[in-house]
């Protein structure tokens, strides 16, 4: 079986989209709005697995698409009729789809804008981000020879603007006595979409960076640099390029066996990306009303500095009652015993504390009355 995070030439794009096109033949597939959705009470919601297919399209987010494929597919076992379909389009492609109205839900690793909510459709009712797992981005490099590496504050933000231009910089080179830096350029790879990685990787470079000047968000003006769709595309792009250094989620780095540095925190510490580490640099985050929680520089000893969350997008109202009753009952089910698949694929799970009042907040999801 070919691994979720595995970047060959099925990526997991192909594989999201394959297991959305199988899933559609199951059942039809109708926007929240559509006024033939079937009213039928979720069996999923009443613990059941018996009952009419409930279909749920998602898409968005390439940071969670791996353990998104692994929870749709556990769930998807405990309650056959539920079958979710999801697309790894990028965090800005899916909350485009999602104000268009073309999906149930949507995932993105950047909270709602106010642009986002300007467009957001006013008869769905106020729009719900729910926190569903968090994780880092490393820097991940293909340089031969080179198995360990440290990248100080100064040499990183040097990378991503363009100032540090060969591997054998003095930036680089003094925290990393011994190893064999070639004189040879770097190969600075970012993302091509609309990324929630993106935002969660320019949010930082912009706390830690005195001289950035691209801003942050989820599209920015690289200074240098080329491309890649996807975490799968970057992931894709340092495989083939000697010399490359670039950012990815870092499920897709260890699936992948891409080497990443150890960063310097705020705190002056160099820390390998870890679970734990992540989950250290999210001690004591305010949990804003609206669940856009952000650690953009976190500065607890311990703590890698890149961390962010996916966040799943849901309409306020829907008019089909099985969908709202199964989504509501997926996010409790992934909070609650799809914890273990998130550690198993390297994500942080959402604590208890976020969790519950995430699960509470669901009851603002209605049904439209008829």
């Amino acid at each position: 079986m070919i691994s979720p995070l595995k970047v060959t030439r099925w990526t997991l794009s192909a594989i999201v989209l394959a297991t959305a096109a199988g899933l559609a033949s199951c059942g039809p597939q109708t926007p929240p709005s559509s006024p033939n959705a079937s009213t039928n009470a979720s069996p999923a919601a009443t613990g059941g697995n018996s009952g009419a297919t409930i279909s749920l399209t998602g898409a968005g987010s390439s940071f969670i698409a791996p353990v998104a494929q692994r929870w749709f597919s556990e769930y998807n076992k405990l309650h056959p009729n539920v079958q979710i379909s999801y697309q790894s389009v990028g965090s800005g492609a899916g909350i485009k789809q999602f104000l268009a109205k073309t999906l149930d839900f949507a995932a993105s690793d950047a909270p709602l804008s106010e642009k986002d909510r300007a467009a957001y459709p006013k008869d769905l009712g106020q729009p719900l981000q729910i926190p569903m797992v968090s994780g880092s981005v490393v820097f991940a490099y293909n340089l031969d020879g080179v198995d360990q590496l440290k990248l100080s504050r100064d040499a990183y933000c040097g990378i991503a603007d363009g100032t540090v231009k060969k591997w054998n910089d003095p930036k680089i080179a003094k925290d990393n006595p011994g190893a064999k830096l070639p004189d040879s350029a770097i190969t600075f790879v970012h993302r091509s979409d609309g990324s929630g990685t993106t935002y969660i990787f320019t949010n930082h470079i912009k706390a830690a960076c005195p001289d950035w000047k691209a801003g942050s968000g989820k599209s920015v003006e690289w200074p240098v640099g080329v491309g890649g769709k996807g975490n799968e595309g970057v992931t894709a792009q340092l495989q083939q390029t000697k010399g490359a250094i670039g950012y990815v989620e870092y499920a897709y780095a260890k699936e992948n066996s891409l080497k990443f540095a150890d960063l310097q925190n705020k705190a002056g510490e160099f820390i390998t990306a870890t679970p734990d580490s992540a989950a250290e640099a999210l001690k004591g985050a305010k949990l804003p009303p609206d669940f856009a929680i952000a650690v953009p520089n976190p500065d607890g000893k311990g703590a890698y500095p890149i961390v962010g969350f996916t966040w799943v997008m849901l309409y306020g109202q829907y008019a089909d009652q099985a969908k709202a009753n199964a989504l509501k009952d997926f996010i409790q089910w992934a909070y609650k015993d799809g914890a273990q698949y998130a550690k198993e694929l390297n994500y942080v799970p959402i604590s208890d504390e976020i969790s519950s009042k995430a699960v509470a907040a669901l009851e603002n999801v209605k049904v439209a009355s008829k």
